[in-house]
């Protein structure tokens, strides 16, 4: 074996080096990532005090180890996403303090990323910004699913940095529910054509048909979104519309509605993050929506109880994550993983 081979092979951990974390607020989402990864997770401590301040400390050994450390980035009604950004940081900056070999975040739902970039005059590119104060506390390596933009992120950040695809698990659920079915698969905008025609394409090889794609005209000033032309032939189709996220669900929305009154048979929708907010309850609620599908990297305890029962399906991602920590440990590869 040759020095470099070594230098290799040494520099390999062991599976008794790996270490995982969940910090409380994405407790649920770590034991299924550990589940799935056949490991425990590790102990740690976390305090809250009585002026707001808190500490978050690991209750095991992590000098010389491989530690990950899973919490998504959003507001819930105990803590604000700036607080769930504030302790994932100083829980890295623990762990790097007790001599941690490598630390890598894994976050699910990376907040702020859609601000990366300059709308307005004088605007913050709030994506870099973050980046900048996980490389401050020495994070190594950053795990998210789905960001807004792809190309941002991947600038943005210094330390090394993983992107992982639900682009799988909706092929694998809507080849299994409208294989027989003519689909069209539309982007609710023009900047989603590339996610959309990787998706179209991964759908059509997995059904050995041939399904067409278009887009949605969408422009978008200080929060109000305009633009109705549908950029597709969807009569008498089954659309599919993809998206990284729906917030108010008011751009998947129009696109939807816009299907409809061009003929489409029915409409689904495939987003990976569901953020729902504000005024999602009453758009989700509308008839023109058959299904949305999601995945689990936030849960949709904003919508109803009844829209989540009747119109939502929640895939599993957990095991995405379990096998992309398992491979960056162990030295594989990702591209294999996220091959459709």
């Amino acid at each position: 074996m040759s020095s470099h081979g070594r230098r290799e092979s040494a520099n390999l951990m062991t599976s008794t080096d790996l270490l995982l974390f969940a910090l409380e607020s994405s407790r649920d989402f770590g034991e299924r990532v550990a589940s799935h990864a056949g490991i425990r997770l590790s102990e740690h401590e976390e305090r809250s005090f009585e002026d707001g301040e808190h500490k978050a400390r690991p209750l095991v050994n992590v000098r010389g180890r491989d530690a990950y450390v899973i919490q998504s980035l959003y507001s819930d009604d105990r803590q604000s996403v700036n607080d769930k950004l504030c302790r994932l940081l100083f829980f890295i900056g623990a762990l790097k303090d007790a001599a941690a070999a490598r630390v890598t975040a894994v976050v699910p739902y990376l907040c702020y990323a859609r601000k990366d970039r300059k709308t307005q005059t004088r605007d913050p590119v709030t994506t870099r910004y973050v980046a900048a104060l996980f490389e401050a506390v020495g994070t190594d390596r950053i795990v998210t699913l789905d960001v807004h933009n792809l190309v941002a992120f991947q600038n943005a950040f210094r330390c090394g940095t993983d992107h992982l695809e639900a682009r799988k698990l909706f092929v694998d659920y809507f080849v299994e529910q409208l294989r027989e079915e003519e689909l069209i698969v539309l982007s609710p905008d023009v900047g989603g054509m590339k996610r959309a025609e990787a998706f179209r394409d991964a759908l059509a090889r997995s059904t050995s048909k041939s399904i067409p794609t278009g887009f949605m005209e969408k422009q978008r000033a200080r929060g109000i979104v305009s633009g109705e032309t549908l950029f597709a032939d969807v009569q008498g189709r089954t659309v599919i519309i993809i998206d990284d996220l729906i917030s108010t669900g008011t751009t998947i929305a129009r696109a939807a509605k816009a299907c409809r009154e061009k003929g489409a048979r029915r409409v689904y929708v495939a987003a990976s993050h569901g953020v729902f907010n504000a005024k999602a309850n009453d758009v989700i609620a509308d008839p023109v929506f058959e299904t949305i599908v999601i995945t689990d990297t936030l849960p949709p305890f904003r919508l109803r109880a009844d829209l989540v029962r009747e119109k939502l399906v929640v895939l599993d991602g957990a095991v995405l994550f379990a096998t992309a920590i398992k491979r960056l440990h162990d030295g594989g590869s990702l591209v294999e993983l996220l091959q459709v």
